[in-house]
């Protein structure tokens, strides 16, 4: 005699397909895909994460005359509160736990950098640029350690899962700038 099992209850409804490839109309249709998406410089084609880095760059260069040290470290400090929310609520729209279109984390470890080298000419600052670029990119030891550590499901419907993505999108990128000014405080000892 066959087992007749109840139908499985309704469950949610399904969550939407994930944004591959985000667009300017994504970029515009909320604040915090304008912020966490680099004011579009995360809109890239090709290496997102280095066009975001070069955006810090230019930004740090407009930005660093006009603003005390003090002033500078606020705005750092700003910037990583509201790029945890941008970053959460933009890999939650996208359905990506850590999208390569979301480069806010590459902005604000970036100016970190810059902002702790300054005083730094040209090439110290291209040697900033190159050592964060690698740290970020290859994600050595524990920068891989810390992308690995936040990582959660692009099904969860939690809020708290995709905070907690977006503080994993921003950690490993501050992990990686920590690596960068630790070789350049070595290199500057020696």
């Amino acid at each position: 005699m066959p087992l007749d099992f109840p139908p499985p209850p309704p469950s949610a409804a399904p969550a939407p397909a994930p944004i591959a490839r985000p667009n300017a109309r994504f970029l515009l249709s909320h604040p915090a895909h304008f912020i966490a998406l680099g004011f579009g410089s995360g809109l890239s084609p090709v290496a997102p994460g280095t066009a975001g880095t070069l955006w810090a760059w230019l930004a740090f260069l407009v930005m660093q005359p006009h603003l005390s040290e003090r002033q500078m470290g606020l705005l750092i400090g700003a910037s990583l509160l509201v790029g945890w929310w941008a970053c959460s609520v933009t890999a939650r729209h996208m359905r990506v736990a850590d999208p390569g279109s979301v480069v806010w984390d590459e902005v604000v470890a970036f100016w970190l950098v810059l902002w702790l080298v300054t005083p730094a000419g040209l090439w110290g600052q291209l040697a900033a640029f190159a050592l964060f670029r690698f740290f970020d990119a290859a994600k050595p030891g524990p920068v891989g350690w810390a992308d690995r550590r936040f990582k959660i499901s692009p099904a969860s419907h939690r809020t708290a899962d995709w905070a907690r993505a977006g503080f994993g999108i921003l950690f490993d990128d501050l992990v990686a700038a920590f690596c960068a000014l630790l070789v350049i405080a070595a290199w500057r000892f020696w």
